[in-house]
């Protein structure tokens, strides 16, 4: 039997890419997932396209650069279904750039999303799920968060954070909260989307033919949840296969 039907599922950033298929995957596999990102008309169309499917979901418009929508969100699905299960800390931003370019606000920018962001969804479940004696963190890092190459340097730290901020976390969680880390490589997602420098914009335009499918994440993060409660998978990554 699936150890995913009718858990409540929080993701974050899930109006598009691995968000957006991690949530069709889960609600397909029968969890109840509850949505937040930025765009209420995305969030609305996934929304309508998971419960026309015979899915439960619903959504909450979230910004994780601010703690009370995170804050919100969480108590969205706790009012809504009575718990937690797993909360997947997937939002986030890689406006990536050379630092002599100087992009400060896009240093906050990351900083705010990738880790703050992070750090608000565990602030904002965690009593939660100490409360209910269970629950699942899963947190998105990337190969960036392995491996620092020029350009990266500021996106690449905040994933080597959230690695070292989710293993601190496991090693505190005790016999009953689980900790994920999934680090994705390059993905057919909006990546390039936040790039505020146009050449990098075009470079990594460049790497689309290789980039794996969303859904190939989503397939890591339901493995993950999928194990029994006395499981832990604590990191997988995944890369296309053409990636160095």
């Amino acid at each position: 039997m699936s150890n995913i039907k009718d858990k409540v599922i929080i993701i974050t950033g899930a109006s598009s890419g691995i968000g957006k298929a991690t949530a069709t995957l889960l609600a397909e596999q029968g969890a109840h997932v509850v949505v937040g990102a930025r765009r209420k008309q995305n969030l609305e169309e996934l929304v309508a396209s998971i419960t026309l499917n015979g899915g439960s979901a619903s959504y909450q418009v979230t910004d994780v650069s601010k703690r009370y929508d995170v804050e919100n969100l969480v108590k969205h699905a706790v009012n809504t279904h009575g718990k937690v299960d797993v909360l997947i800390n997937n939002a986030g931003v890689m406006p990536i750039s050379p630092l002599d370019d100087l992009r400060v606000e896009d240093w906050e920018r990351m900083i705010d999303i990738n880790i703050k962001g992070v750090l608000y969804g565990i602030a904002a479940a965690l009593p939660v799920f100490r409360k209910q004696g269970i629950g699942h963190f899963v947190n998105t890092a990337s190969t960036a968060g392995h491996k620092t190459v020029p350009n990266q340097s500021v996106y690449s730290g905040t994933k080597y954070a959230v690695r070292a901020i989710s293993e601190g976390l496991r090693q505190e969680a005790g016999n009953n909260l689980r900790v994920t880390i999934i680090s994705p490589g390059m993905t057919r997602t909006s990546f390039s989307e936040s790039v505020t420098d146009s050449e990098i914009k075009i470079q990594l335009e460049e790497y689309r033919d290789i980039a794996m499918s969303p859904k190939a994440i989503a397939r890591a993060i339901a493995f993950a949840i999928d194990q029994p409660v006395d499981v832990d998978v604590n990191e997988v990554i995944v890369r296309p296969t053409a990636q160095g």
